[in-house]
């Protein structure tokens, strides 16, 4: 068994891939700020090296999504650094999101470099890219829900594919081995559907009758949306379908 260091252990997706190297016999060190055991500060490396001390294996799921990915550079360099100071790390797998070199949204610009970064640092890598998760569906759905206009609005013309995060999470964990795989194949859900066509099925699952208002957006990232560039249609390794997904926070 392996000894694996995971940021953003206590996401919507570090949690499940934690949960599940555990469940697999490995070592498992979360990273976080306020952790008893591991206090570590990414964004200037504090606590890292003694974090990293003795591990093979890094999953890199933090991301600082609520600021657009701001620092995110600034971040993995410090986790680089340290890898290499380590010297035993011969893995580190990122997750990363499909149509970062594509759609010129400001986030996936900076996943990209990320990607980049990682890339060219002369330590093994693992790059997975993946389609939205359903959750963020979900979370877009219930935002505009809370907007006081009636029907609600929700980006039109847009196509979705989005996945279970406990599928990826299942991926990453059989990522999280000593020896890099670079690049991966995409991971995409199971069907691609608009976007106010899964809004509508959410609301009704959810108990929410309401009508749902596709909205032309501007500007050159939906325009990218719209072409469809995070789609993985070639890749719907996903089985969980946004329906069946939305029934079950429906029976909550």
């Amino acid at each position: 068994m392996s000894t694996i260091l995971v940021t953003g252990g206590t996401g919507t997706l570090g949690v499940l891939v934690v949960a599940r190297l555990r469940q697999a016999g490995h070592e498992v060190r979360v990273l976080s700020r306020h952790a008893t055991e591991y206090p570590v500060d990414l964004s200037d490396g504090s606590g890292l090296d003694a974090a990293m001390a003795g591990a093979e294996v890094v999953v890199h799921c933090a991301s600082n999504t609520r600021g657009t990915g701001k620092d995110d550079d600034t971040a993995t360099r410090n986790l680089v650094e340290s890898a290499r100071r380590a010297g035993t790390v011969t893995n580190i797998v990122y997750i990363s999101i499909v149509g970062v070199d594509v759609v010129p949204l400001g986030y996936y610009r900076r996943k990209l470099q990320v990607e980049r970064l990682l890339e060219g640092c002369g330590l093994g890598v693992t790059i997975l890219r993946t389609t939205q998760f359903h959750d963020l569906v979900a979370q877009l759905v219930d935002a505009a829900a809370k907007l006081p206009l009636v029907p609600v609005p929700v980006p039109g013309g847009v196509r979705v594919q989005p996945i279970a995060v406990g599928e990826v999470a299942d991926r990453l964990a059989e990522l999280a081995v000593p020896t890099p795989s670079g690049r991966v194949p995409d991971m995409g859900g199971p069907e691609i559907h608009l976007l106010p066509d899964l809004a509508r099925t959410y609301l009704a699952a959810t108990g929410r009758h309401r009508r749902v208002l596709p909205v032309p957006l501007a500007g050159k990232a939906y325009a990218g949306f719209k072409r469809g560039g995070h789609l993985a249609p070639s890749h719907a390794a996903g089985r969980t379908t946004f329906a069946e997904f939305a029934a079950g926070r429906g029976g909550r």
